[in-house]
């Protein structure tokens, strides 16, 4: 797996055929801890990226200025002031329609969840939506959040690696209360999107039927086995090479998988593949044989079949509705 960090100025390495740039989190030295914080403008052109790509980091931004569109995986939102929006590593995303867009960004990788691993839980469910628009008061509240966490960064003062890791870990807990149902109009998740494979309720929303209340160590396993499965490489795995990877049996990981969520792995590992190639579709311009490749079918007459059941549409259908007007990089010229 490629590192997560890089030193400062170091190019974006070359992407796979067909597939977005990977951005890496630039960082001032090997002590240095894996985070940054700032405005737009302090973290450089590419916090306004208007072409698709992704991160090897997590990326929260808070609005305060201007106007856009943000893309992010399969959907497209309008963003404004007093907005907020979480992005995970490895999502597709770009802004779109900048009109003076400015704001806050946290920009930090997993490792820098270490205090709390929770925060991983929390972060997942909030990524993907449309975001949250914050009323005044909780936008003077994030804000404030924000704005110390930048400060935090800039100046490095004795301690300041704790203080950043606390600051962080309140404005997730916050974000995520503001996002629970029930706390005011426009802020719970939106309704049109499907759960991310693997995803679990944030604390007050009520669980999958049939859930039972899970453990911290089931809980753990399962958090483990969602990241296992946004990770590209595990997109062919079985249950049982996802257990064997994650030292447990096929049938305790069926367990813990099934209290948490509410459903089987190898359901969720269907929706890894079937997301995954959705994205695919929509953000390259592979051929359906290829894309089909990359989820670990290698038969593109049984990947046809396969995306039609779980979808209800074709690859071309979905590919021809859903894509935007350019895509991540051209596709290849040679079609393998």
């Amino acid at each position: 797996m490629r590192s997560t960090t890089v030193p400062p100025g170091t190019p974006c390495p070359a992407p796979r055929a067909g597939e977005p740039p990977l951005h890496r989190l630039e960082i001032a030295g090997p002590h240095a801890p894996p985070f940054a914080a700032g405005s737009f403008d302090e973290m450089g052109p590419l916090s306004r990226a208007d072409r698709p790509h992704r991160h090897t980091f997590y990326e929260i931004v808070h609005i305060t200025a201007g106007s856009g569109i943000h893309v992010v995986d399969l959907a497209r939102w309008p963003v404004r002031p007093a907005h907020l929006v979480v992005i995970l590593p490895g999502q597709i995303h770009c802004w779109e329609e900048q009109r003076g867009l400015d704001g806050t960004l946290a920009l930090f990788t997993e490792d820098f969840l270490v205090d709390h691993p929770d925060d991983h839980r929390l972060l997942r469910r909030l990524a993907g939506t449309r975001g949250l628009d914050l009323d005044a008061e909780d936008d003077l509240r994030t804000g404030r959040l924000m704005a110390e966490l930048a400060a935090e960064y800039r100046q490095r003062t004795a301690g300041y690696q704790t203080v950043l890791r606390a600051l962080l870990h309140v404005l997730v807990v916050r974000t995520a209360r503001l996002a629970a149902p029930g706390t005011g109009p426009g802020r719970g998740p939106d309704p049109r999107r499907a759960p991310a494979p693997g995803e679990e309720p944030v604390p007050g929303e009520a669980a999958a039927p049939g859930a039972a209340a899970a453990s911290g160590e089931t809980s753990a396993l399962a958090e483990a086995f969602a990241r296992l499965t946004a990770r590209p490489e595990t997109a062919a795995w079985s249950v049982r090479e996802c257990a064997e990877r994650l030292g447990v049996t096929a049938g305790h990981l069926t367990q813990a998988v099934r209290a948490a969520t509410g459903r089987s792995p190898g359901r969720l590992l269907i929706e890894a593949r079937v997301y995954r190639a959705q994205r695919l579709l929509v953000h390259t311009g592979l051929p359906v044989r290829q894309v089909a490749a990359r989820v670990g079918i290698t038969d593109p007459a049984y990947f046809c079949r396969f995306f039609r059941r779980e979808t209800g549409s074709s690859p071309g259908d979905w590919r021809k509705h859903h894509s935007r007007h350019h895509q991540s990089i051209e596709a290849p010229e040679t079609r393998a």
